[in-house]
């Protein structure tokens, strides 16, 4: 499903959030307090916009791998690197649920929109946690469901009936009818939380953004 709608996925992502996703990522980026040189894992990082913001905050000494399971994903993201010229990241294949690093690689781990698809959550965010260096910080950017009306309104409204209509404008239904199914069945911010907890993480805490739409979680490997 990925590999097919790869080539629209920037255009669509901008139309449904009106071009706020690229904000929502600068502020997951700020959250994982990087320096200069530091080691960045980006987990599920599709077409690559974090990872490349990412970058920008370790240069010039640090660098980032984006890793994601869509090669189609990955070839767009390769393609925007050399675009701008970014140096210090590189784009790779990997299976988020068993990661193919080292225990401790890296200074910061972050997924932005990714955690959500994972078959197996808490596998997910215990092999993000095992390849974090001790100190270093898990970032995860996620949609999540507003609570309260007229956002829980308006919320249900446009997930369950405009985005899809718009996958089939796209020419992939499922996929965009997919979206909503995903977010209905992601736990809601305080459970995550418990999850990456039990995880291992420390300090973990959680902003809720744009009336309650998007959520950013960050926790702390302890010593």
């Amino acid at each position: 499903m990925f590999d097919r709608v790869a080539t629209r996925y920037d255009l669509l992502n901008s139309v449904m959030t009106a071009g706020l996703h690229h904000s929502w990522r600068e502020r997951a980026v700020d959250r994982a307090e990087l320096s200069s040189g530091d080691s960045v894992l980006d987990v599920c990082c599709g077409t690559g916009d974090l990872s490349l913001e990412l970058a920008g905050r370790v240069a010039p000494d640090g660098h980032v791998i984006g890793c994601d399971f869509s090669e189609p994903m990955l070839d767009l993201a390769r393609e925007k690197a050399t675009a701008r010229g970014a140096a210090g990241v590189r784009f790779e294949w990997a299976d988020a649920l068993s990661l193919p690093y080292d225990a401790g690689r890296f200074d910061a781990v972050t997924v932005g929109f990714g955690v959500r698809n994972l078959a197996d959550l808490d596998r997910g965010l215990r092999e993000m946690t095992r390849v974090l260096a001790p100190g270093g910080r898990l970032v995860v950017l996620e949609i999540t469901q507003p609570t309260r009306p007229p956002l829980s309104t308006f919320y249900s409204l446009w997930f369950d009936r405009a985005v899809p209509r718009l996958g089939a404008f796209s020419g992939d239904s499922e996929a965009y009818s997919y979206l909503p199914e995903s977010v209905r069945g992601f736990p809601p911010p305080l459970r995550l939380a418990e999850m990456m907890d039990a995880a291992g993480l420390e300090r973990i805490r959680w902003t809720v953004l744009a009336g309650g739409i998007i959520a950013i979680h960050s926790g702390v490997l302890g010593p």
